[in-house]
């Protein structure tokens, strides 16, 4: 199996990426990608004055969409290049969110919740926690955001780093789990978590996903446009396939 199909990409506009635009495209087709999704952090509209360090801003969007609007026709033929985002679901904002972007031509939408309903005041759940609240309530807010019906697939879906007691870690991913394979949406193998040798990829999660019968996707979630080619990618991605494959669901390669 090879790699293919990457909908999961970001762009320096995010302030934790590096490289530009045309670079991550000529990375991705020397590394035999035939579709790009780019995919980089939706801007949050807040109104109180807070800037984050970790997306685009909202008067961004004009030029991401022109600028790889440009860069698809450019290499039509070579690549095809999709436009969407990441999106964390927050409630208190999503609507706003949804209703900016319908004024763009957005291919499409990945669910990734670092947080649990707010960036500035939230913690990132990404450092360990045995908080078992915290747990659930980032459980039944990935839940709530894949029934709005509006995402492509579930990034990182182990993203929450609980090292907490692990039967209550298998409940809860259950659960997330079982909502994915009632709504049909993809899991995500995170590439760039193998690559770094994070806490995910996570056996524990997946166990779950093997239990409910549900669906994997690979994304690379390239920050860098040598994640796609060098031989940390390489070994990442035979990594991930190895992983992947040991619980014996399907695996989608191509999606849209």
């Amino acid at each position: 199996m090879k790699l293919r199909h990457n909908y999961h990409t970001h762009t320096s506009r995010c302030k934790h990426a590096k490289g530009s635009d045309r670079d991550y495209i000529e990375a991705a087709i020397a590394a035999g990608i035939r579709t790009l999704g780019i995919s980089d952090h939706v801007p949050l509209p807040y109104h109180n004055g807070y800037v984050s360090n970790l997306r685009m801003a909202v008067e961004d969007i004009g030029e991401y969409f022109e600028t790889f609007s440009s860069l698809r026709e450019e290499y039509r033929g070579r690549i095809e290049l999709l436009i969407g985002f990441e999106v964390e679901y927050f409630p208190k904002m999503f609507d706003e969110v949804l209703s900016i972007l319908d004024d763009y031509p957005c291919d499409y939408l990945l669910l990734g919740q670092h947080e649990i309903e707010d960036e500035q005041n939230e913690p990132y759940l990404g450092k360990a926690f045995s908080d078992k609240k915290t747990l659930e309530r980032h459980t039944d807010m990935t839940i709530e955001a894949i029934e709005t019906g509006e995402f492509l697939y579930l990034a990182h879906p182990d993203i929450a780093n609980f090292v907490g007691d692990e039967e209550f870690y298998l409940q809860q991913a259950r659960r997330v789990c079982r909502a994915a394979k009632e709504a049909e949406l993809p899991l995500e193998i995170n590439i760039l978590g193998m690559r770094d040798l994070r806490w995910y990829p996570r056996g524990l999660f997946f166990e779950a996903a093997a239990e409910e019968g549900n669906t994997l996707i690979f994304g690379i979630d390239a920050h860098a446009p040598e994640q796609f080619t060098d031989e940390k990618a390489l070994e990442a991605e035979r990594d991930c396939i190895e992983f992947a494959e040991s619980f014996e669901l399907e695996i989608l390669d191509k999606i849209l």
